[in-house]
């Protein structure tokens, strides 16, 4: 029986990348995006299937789940990939509204999800969640002389990707029979950075694509990138 996945923010950059090596693994795959016309188009081109999902919406990811339980009856894989960079700026000069932008999709997003398909993950022999969190979200690199992290600027975004590190952490303990993983692409090529990033979208997506396809006796509860574990 193929592996059903489903990944948010698919339409592109380390989300598109994700789909098209889990395609090469076998998997089944439903493309998650919000526009309708550019998540078809990159599954088309994939040969992935098309998911209507606004993780920022309850309804939306309520219709989104009401159907592949309708269609599928369960799901395999999810990768939580949706994300933003939201508010930039200085951070001391940041409202609790822009801090709110960014929490809205990179954290109660996956929120959202994990809530709405855990009953269809449950269902699944060997239930994985990936969540794609980031290197600047952890203390050690940002306090490490000499890291990518380490001169990124105060930001909502590092925020927000701590914070989903500490959920993923805390799923994982809350379901024990799944395997729930945070990854860390790394400082990686896209337009989320101008593409300014050292790293190839393949490189990128190395550590979600190992959580994603883990057997069942994988680790659960661990933050990795494609070099291992990333410390807290």
């Amino acid at each position: 029986m193929t592996t059903l996945t489903l990944i948010t923010g698919a339409n592109k950059s380390l989300g598109y990348e994700t789909a098209r090596r889990l395609l090469g693994e076998g998997h089944t795959v439903l493309l998650g995006a919000r526009d309708a016309q550019r998540g078809q188009a990159a599954a088309d081109e994939l040969g992935a299937i098309f998911v209507r999902l606004d993780v920022t919406s309850d309804a939306s990811v309520d219709a989104a789940a009401a159907w592949v339980r309708d269609t599928y009856g369960h799901l395999d894989v999810l990768v939580n990939n949706a994300g933003i960079l939201g508010p930039l700026g200085p951070l001391a000069e940041m409202t609790a509204a822009d801090v709110a932008v960014g929490l809205e999709t990179n954290v109660l997003g996956v929120a959202r999800m994990t809530r709405a398909f855990a009953p269809l993950l449950a269902l699944a022999e060997n239930p994985r969640i990936v969540n794609v969190s980031s290197g600047v979200g952890s203390f050690a690199r940002n306090e490490e002389s000499g890291t990518d992290e380490a001169s990124v600027p105060p930001s909502i975004y590092s925020v927000t990707k701590a914070a989903l590190t500490m959920l993923t952490y805390q799923y994982a303990r809350a379901l024990p029979g799944m395997r729930v993983n945070a990854a860390d692409p790394g400082y990686t090529g896209t337009a989320f950075n101008n593409f300014s990033g050292h790293q190839s979208v393949e490189e990128g997506t190395d550590a979600i694509v190992r959580l994603a396809t883990l057997a069942a006796d994988g680790p659960t509860g661990t933050f990795q990138s494609r070099h291992g574990i990333v410390p807290w």
